[in-house]
This record gives C-alpha cells, sequence and structure tokens, in this order.
C-alpha cells in the first residue's frame, strides 16, 4: 500500500507548475446535445485525468510498492513493531518525531501569514521540549495547545503555486512536484537539518511504521475498492485539501444545467 506521510526523502529539486484558471463553458443548444451525445456513446474515450499526466508510470510504481515493499518488507515490519514495542512507547516516539517539525510549522505559519498557528507552533517545541522531554511526551496538548502542522507545501498552495503532476514514488508513495519540494525545503530548517545519517534514518523509520500502522484499519477499503490506485490518489488529495484549508475545505458550487439540456438526459435514461 505504502501511503505514507514521509518516510523516504527522494532528491526531485523540479520545477514548480503554476495552476490556471479554467473558465466555465458555454451550454450549446439543444441540437447540438443531441450530437455530443451521440459521439461520446460511439466514441468514447478513455478517462484522463489533468493531474496525472504521469499515470502510465505511476502505475507500474503502485504495484511495485504495494505487491512487492509493503507486502514483503513494510506490513511484516510493522506488525514486528507492534509485536515487541508497547503502544505507549510507540506513541512517544512519534511524539518525539513529531516534536522536531515544530520549528518548521512555526515558519510556515509566519509565512502563510498564521500568526495564531505560528505561536501555537512555537509554544508546543518550547514545552514539549522541556517539561515533555524532548517530546517524548505531548504535554502541550495537555495544556490546550492542539497541533497547527504548517508544512512548505501549504506555504506554496497559499501562494497559490499548483500542484504540479502527482507522483507515484518508489518507497514513499503519492506525492506531488510541489509535495516532494516542500518536503526538501523543511527538512532545511532547524533542527531537521542538523540531524546525523543515523538520526535521519530513525526519524523517517518511525514515521513510516507509524504511518503504516494508522493504516491497518483501513486495508480492507482499499482491498474493496475497484481501483486501489486512483482509491489512493484521490485520498491523497482529499487530505492535502484539508491540511491546505485547516480543516474547513471550500464547499464545491452545483452548476444550475439548462432546462433543455435536463429534459434531453431524462430521455436517455
Amino acid at each position: 500500500m505504502a501511503v505514507l506521510k514521509q518516510h523516504l526523502l527522494i532528491p526531485l529539486l523540479l520545477t514548480m507548475l503554476i495552476s490556471g484558471c479554467a473558465s466555465k463553458p458555454q451550454l450549446q443548444p439543444q441540437n447540438e446535445y443531441r450530437e455530443a451525445a451521440e459521439a461520446a456513446q460511439t466514441n468514447a474515450a478513455p478517462f484522463v485525468d489533468s493531474r496525472d499526466p504521469l499515470e502510465r508510470i505511476n502505475r507500474p510504481l503502485w504495484d511495485f510498492n504495494y505487491d512487492v515493499l509493503d507486502k514483503y518488507l513494510l506490513r511484516p515490519a510493522t506488525v514486528g513493531y507492534m509485536t515487541v514495542v508497547p503502544k505507549p512507547a510507540r506513541k512517544g516516539l512519534i511524539n518525539v518525531v513529531e516534536n522536531l517539525n515544530e520549528p518548521a510549522s512555526f515558519l510556515n505559519g509566519l509565512l502563510q501569514g498564521k500568526p495564531g498557528n505560528a505561536a501555537v507552533s512555537a509554544g508546543r517545541f518550547l514545552v514539549n521540549s522541556t517539561i515533555g522531554m524532548l517530546g517524548l511526551f505531548d504535554v502541550a496538548s495537555q495544556i490546550g495547545l492542539a497541533t497547527a502542522e504548517e508544512d512548505f507545501n501549504q506555504t506554496m498552495a497559499v501562494w497559490g503555486i499548483g500542484d504540479g503532476a502527482f507522483l507515484m514514488l518508489p518507497g514513499r508513495g503519492p506525492t506531488t512536484i510541489r509535495d516532494t519540494t516542500g518536503s526538501l525545503i523543511d527538512g532545511l530548517y532547524f533542527p531537521l537539518a542538523l540531524l546525523n545519517t543515523p538520526l535521519t534514518i530513525s526519524r523517517f523509520a518511525i514515521n513510516a511504521l507509524d504511518s503504516r500502522e494508522q493504516l491497518m484499519n483501513v486495508e480492507q477499503m482499499l482491498e474493496d475498492s475497484l481501483d486501489p490506485y486512483s482509491f489512493v490518489k484521490e485520498s491523497y488529495y482529499q487530505r492535502q485539501e484539508f491540511k491546505i484549508f485547516d480543516g474547513n475545505p471550500p464547499q464545491p458550487k452545483q452548476e444550475e444545467l439548462d432546462d433543455e439540456l435536463l429534459d434531453y438526459l431524462d430521455e436517455f435514461q
């Protein structure tokens, strides 16, 4: 499955793609509806996801992640990790890892014009790094400082930079050009930039194991989906939108269709 947050940093410093705004199409006369519908029935083209121009490459990489890496490496390792390491200890380890991300959240909060979130991240890092014993215990949450996670991917989204192409990377799973670049930049902040190689590897390993543990409860949902690749892709985009809008993504607007078009569609049913 390999639907992971950040457990393998791959050096892809790629150019950002700027999203453009599409204009609303004009409704056609009724006689053109019929021609368009008949053409669609006789010459139906396969759906092409504009977000995923590299789908022919991404799908084999998904199969490798899901059928090989996850099946023979990540899932067995996660099961062993859950068996050997007690849950309180696992929680403490991921707390330490997440505490290391707080300075990046602080800076990204400022860059996004969210001084309140930035202050929360700074407070969490100060409290958990001291009273919480380097983040082992999440004392900040106990005193009302809930996580205000911000990353450079979200910052670029706020600045109007588009996702770029969807990518399915070996070992990492779903991402985009913007997300991958944001992860690289976040890794340059204090204290992540000061970690040596063993600590960096340990951080990614703990992240990967914790992410895979969280996915145990939704394995069956993935298995039951008609197209697991598309299921994972859509889940990724929904999660990113949720993060960018701080849990309040805009609701899609329903377009009002022409009465003649509705009448004609009724005839086709």
